[in-house]
């Protein structure tokens, strides 16, 4: 396509401002059963994301947590935050193949109301602090989780962009883990 305004040049291609799982998948490792986001539906880089998650019945973890009472565990809603956030990260760097995230730390979590099969989450991540030095990002992010108009979960989350061969042992084998500030 060209620019009317400038004959010959080509209009740059408007950003992304959603994603869906194949999308996803090209930007997240997770796989089943621990991809915990189903699409993205805006995204603002550097600045926020909203994602959803389809609860189902069929979901690995209802088999034990409970079988009477099937209830999603918070901790897999905080990963559902940290994920919906490294996706709003790894959008930013282009050789995102070779970097892994990793959690360095979860602040003031709370969890509301039981998130249950047949729920929708709506996880809406906030990015607070970025902070870039040599090979290494840190960021805090901030995520709120509904269920309709209904906040179910909130946390605040701090991770690391590291290169993928010390994630996996290269190096010293850990991240670093003072906090963004």
């Amino acid at each position: 396509m060209t620019d009317t305004a400038h004959p010959g040049t080509k209009t740059p291609a408007p950003e992304k401002t959603t994603l869906d799982i194949i999308d996803i998948f090209n930007i997240l490792p997770h796989r089943f059963p621990f991809l915990l986001i189903d699409r993205v539906i805006e995204i603002q880089p550097r600045q926020r994301i909203v994602a959803i998650k389809n609860v189902t019945i069929n979901e690995p973890f209802f088999a034990g947590h409970f079988p009477s009472l099937p209830i999603m565990p918070g901790v897999l809603i905080v990963e559902a935050i940290a994920q919906a956030g490294g996706a709003l990260l790894l959008t930013e760097v282009e050789d995102r193949k070779n970097k892994l995230i990793m959690f360095t730390g979860i602040e003031r979590a709370k969890f509301r109301r039981p998130v249950v099969p047949g729920d929708q989450l709506r996880i809406e991540v906030e990015l607070k602090n970025w902070r870039a030095r040599s090979s290494m990002v840190a960021v805090r992010m901030e995520g709120m989780v509904y269920v309709g108009a209904r906040r179910v979960a909130e946390a605040v989350v701090s991770c690391q962009l590291v290169d993928a061969a010390r994630g996996r042992g290269g190096s010293d084998g850990a991240a670093e883990t003072d906090e963004p500030e």
